[in-house]
């Protein structure tokens, strides 16, 4: 931390996004764009920068690939903005050297865990609106972020009212399974399926033998009514 804040002391003259400032400390660089009312990520970011700063703005999602041309990357500050959205490709190309990522003070209820699973760094999570629900619970079975980014997070809502206000480590140690209601679900759906399907099937078979009952009731009726038409004609 010490490093990166000796970075903020020192200009570089490349260039440098408008609105933010740029410094550079033993070929390291930084760009700082904290509090700069920016509403989406800078496209025209220096490849070779290390730390960026873009904290205190009014972003709302980060894209797919936002980052891939910052192969040099170590640390992400995006806290305080108003992220909701977070792309499951946002931060590809990046992920295998970032040390840092730092999310906390948004607006985010949910982020794809394919967006996480490649990634080792540190995450900063916390004071988000948090939805504690299934696709929470996978994306920690799978990402698997470190004990203290997973601290973080509390339960904003819940599926059911007594995780509201909780840390979500404290009500998966307690033995709450937050798929369990979608499995539940899925099952219900699953049997209304197949109670659909054998209707179908009951359906079919009965009109098939009603039809085949008509189609025999009208063969008799016309060979009952032959002899009446020869004796006729006789």
């Amino acid at each position: 931390q010490a490093f990166f804040c000796l970075l903020l002391c020192i200009p570089w003259g490349s260039s440098c996004p408008r609105s933010c400032q740029c410094t550079e400390r033993a070929g390291a660089k930084a760009v700082l764009c904290s509090s700069q009312h920016l509403e989406e990520i800078p496209k025209d970011i220096p490849r070779d920068v290390v730390l960026l700063k873009l904290d205190a703005n009014s972003i709302t999602r980060i894209p797919g690939n936002a980052f891939r041309h910052l192969s040099h990357l170590e640390e992400i500050d995006l806290s305080k903005n108003a992220i909701e959205k977070i792309d499951g490709a946002a931060f590809k190309g990046v992920a295998a050297g970032l040390r840092s990522l730092d999310l906390s003070g948004n607006r985010i209820r949910s982020i794809p865990k394919e967006a996480l699973l490649a990634l080792r760094a540190k995450l900063r999570l916390a004071n988000n609106p948090w939805h504690c629900e299934c696709a929470l619970q996978e994306l920690l079975w799978e990402a698997r972020p470190d004990l203290d980014s997973v601290r973080d997070i509390t339960c904003h809502t819940a599926p059911r009212q007594e995780y509201v206000g909780k840390p979500l480590l404290q009500v998966l140690d307690a033995g709450a399974n937050l798929c369990s209601a979608r499995q539940r679900t899925m099952d219900v759906a699953m049997l209304v399926a197949m109670f659909a399907w054998f209707a179908m099937l009951i359906a079919y078979v009965v009109c098939y033998v009603r039809h085949n009952r008509e189609d025999s009731c009208r063969r008799r009726e016309h060979l009952r009514s032959q002899p009446s038409a020869q004796a006729h004609a006789e």
